[in-house]
């Protein structure tokens, strides 16, 4: 099997745009890029599509490792036969590969290896072949050495039989389907546990059955996590006697009751001490990685909703990060995001000083003309906001809250202590709160995606792929909103396609020592970025106020002399035909197609010039909590309540409604109709109006209702 003819046997896709994209990936070129540049060549494939190859690739190679691997290990056996071989190269699955490979494999000392070495490997097989009328009579002269009895002989020629039956093809099939379809999983308290504060939020799972693979993610990973930390005992079965019906119809011949008998016991215990504990660890291992890809692909969405959120753009800032005894922090920035100013105030207990904290907040939004304020959510969050909101400011200004997961962790990073030495981590996260609001993705960037706190279960899934697919959705997001090269941070440079960490430091400091960068044809000077990161990256990065207009767009600088000769044709120059609507509108692109260059990409090209360099994110919206609602014993049955959805999962989404507890509305509660997707109803940050269902305040749970 080819790597074409497995990717292709796996997706619904034209086999030219995979064999094309395979040849793009093969040529170091990145997702974003061939999604955007390379249309023609892939038949317009979009970054899922793309991504579902890259995956496939990766698998494929795996497989192809594995199988090498196998190979070798049978070879040096000299075990390997050309049917053993065929059937090798002909498995498309690592299970496979590893079914045949089991009898092969070398293993630690077993029952089955013990009894081979005492001579024992010929009974077995008389007993195998099930014709033998008295198997004790043919067991007497086995009886030597470490074997002292016709008893312990056929107990190890049963030992040799059962792990025949393990390593038999068929019945780990057989009983492999059998666990997919019909397994349930259990679980049961430790009883010594039964009364821990910490494990009643596992309470429902105290004594709790249902159907493996009806299970849904959160629920699965919730058992495990309860399991590992010692609160539950979990299981897995299946009816045992189906389970034994179905190995004795693959291996009973005949109904000789000497052979039969021993075959029988043989089949139970190959049951019982090998296959279930085996097939166990498969089958778990399979839904694990399935309620990990479930739970990564939440924690993806929302971090691209996350990522993707509104920014103020640049405005002067005054951000606070809110505290009782130690006070709020205060930061002024400027229209960048650079620290002009920073202090602290104490208007709440207990070291309330309201009116010198009023008076501060007011001198410093006119000394730097500030423009909008930032309220991280956190700890005297509303209290602050109430605090803000009375003051009697000279102009009109804009008050947001400001979602602060993070920040700490960004404050104590390296990233931190490189852009803000001298100064403190409380400084450094309430500028992060500051600039989060200017532009999300530029700060979020520099935070590791699970410190962000948006999904369900990131702690406990396949960390390897979860950071491979976060860093997916960043890179993503980055190039689909574009870098503005001379003031983008070295952490937002590194996910521009083609760059990555070291040219991103390389560009820094290039600019820091000559200057502003004015051209994207100067990039080329910036060290080690050579053509091919030149290739992937130019087109994503934005330069203002540049020589050529075109290198503040998404036009790619290949691509320069079509909108040039649109120009040149319209007798226009370039500066005159962007945002000349009437004019693009009368462009008959056929005239401008090559053999490389389609309608794809120059529709692409007219839409850049009609708005070039336009953020495709939307803009900040303001937003006000009930002012009624300040802690959790303020929340009744039966309110209606405005709030902020600030995590989606699978079975909900959790609501801000200015307190420190978020409450929960249930997929159920989403909306009159059955809803399978909570994505379809709700986005993160979406401001939604919800009603109280249930508050308990001893668990700190409210449960909300989004239904008319």
């Amino acid at each position: 099997m080819t790597e074409l003819q497995y990717i292709k046997s796996q997706l619904s896709l034209p086999e030219k745009s995979i064999l094309k994209t395979i040849q793009l990936l093969n040529e170091d070129c990145t997702i974003p890029f061939i999604s955007r540049y390379r249309k023609e060549m892939t038949g317009n494939l979009d970054e899922v599509q793309i991504g579902q190859i890259v995956k496939l690739k990766t698998a494929f190679a795996e497989l192809e490792k594995r199988r090498e691997t196998i190979l070798k290990a049978i070879t040096e056996q000299d075990a390997l036969t050309s049917q053993l071989q065929e059937k090798i190269a002909q498995a498309k699955t690592l299970t496979a590969l590893e079914d045949i490979y089991l009898p092969y494999k070398k293993k630690r000392k077993t029952k089955a290896s013990i009894a081979k070495e005492n001579g024992l490997e010929s009974l077995a097989k008389i007993i195998m072949k099930q014709q033998h009328e008295d198997v004790n009579y043919a067991a007497q002269r086995f009886v030597k050495g470490e074997v002292v009895s016709t008893e312990k002989a056929l107990e190890g020629a049963r030992h040799i039989i059962a792990e025949w039956i393990n390593e038999n093809e068929y019945v780990r099939n057989k009983i492999r389907r059998l666990y997919q379809r019909k397994a349930t999983i259990t679980t049961k308290v430790v009883k010594t546990k039964k009364d821990d504060d910490s494990a009643q939020k596992y309470k429902q799972y105290f004594d709790w059955s249902e159907s493996l693979h009806r299970t849904p993610s959160h629920r699965l990973l919730a058992m495990l996590r309860a399991e590992k930390e010692d609160f539950i005992k979990l299981k897995v079965a299946v009816d045992k006697e189906e389970a034994l019906d179905m190995i004795d119809g693959l291996i009973i011949k005949t109904d000789v009751a000497s052979c039969t008998d021993q075959v029988f016991m043989a089949i139970e215990d190959a049951y019982k001490r090998l296959l279930s504990p085996a097939i166990v660890n498969e089958v778990m291992n399979d839904v694990k990685g399935k309620a990990d890809t479930t739970a990564i692909s939440v924690f993806a969405d929302n971090l691209k909703q996350l990522l993707l959120g509104a920014p103020l753009g640049q405005k002067r800032v005054l951000a606070l990060d809110p505290g009782f005894k130690s006070g709020c922090k205060v930061v002024c920035l400027d229209e960048k995001g650079d620290l002009l100013h920073n202090e602290n105030i104490y208007p709440h207990p207990p070291q309330r000083k309201t009116t010198d904290a009023g008076k501060k907040i007011r001198s410093l939004v006119n000394a730097y003309k500030i423009q909008a304020i930032a309220i991280g959510n956190g700890t005297a969050s509303r209290e602050t906001e109430f605090f803000i909101k009375k003051i009697q400011f000279d102009r009109d200004l804009q008050v947001f809250i400001v979602n602060e997961a993070g920040a700490s962790v960004y404050s104590a990073s390296k990233i931190a202590r490189a852009e803000f030495p001298n100064y403190d981590v409380t400084v450094r996260g309430a500028v992060s709160i500051g600039r989060r609001l200017k532009d999300p993705l530029a700060e979020l960037v520099k935070i590791d995606p699970k410190a962000i706190g948006v999904g369900q279960y990131q702690h406990d899934v396949d960390q390897t792929k979860l950071k491979e697919e976060l860093d997916t959705v960043v890179m993503s997001c980055v190039n689909a909103v574009g870098v503005n090269v001379n003031t983008a941070s070295s952490a937002l440079l590194s996910y521009v396609s083609g760059i990555g960490a070291n040219l991103a430091e390389n560009v820094v400091k290039f600019r820091s020592e000559n200057g502003k960068i004015d051209s994207r044809n100067s990039l080329k000077k910036v060290p080690r970025l050579g053509p091919k990161a030149f290739q992937q990256a130019a087109a994503f990065l934005r330069i203002t106020d540049a020589k050529h207009p075109l290198d503040n767009s998404t036009v790619h600088p290949e691509s320069y002399h079509i909108a040039e000769k649109m120009a040149k044709d319209a007798k226009l120059s370039v500066d005159e035909l962007i945002g000349n609507k009437t004019v693009l509108s009368t462009i008959k692109l056929e005239n401008y197609c090559t053999e490389t260059i389609g309608l794809p990409t120059l529709n692409d090209i007219v839409k850049e010039l009609e708005k070039p360099g336009v953020d495709p994110r939307k803009t900040a919206k303001l937003f006000e909590f009930d002012p009624n609602v300040k802690n959790i014993s303020d929340v009744k049955v039966g309110m209606s309540l405005p709030g902020i959805v600030n995590n989606i999962t699978n079975f909900g989404c959790f609501v801000d409604i200015g307190i420190k507890e978020s409450g929960l509305v249930h997929i159920s509660k989403l909306a009159n109709e059955f809803i399978s997707d909570v994505n379809s109803v709700v986005k993160l940050h979406q401001h939604v109006t919800v009603t109280v269902v249930e508050v308990d305040e001893s668990r700190k749970r409210i449960q909300l209702s989004m239904i008319d």
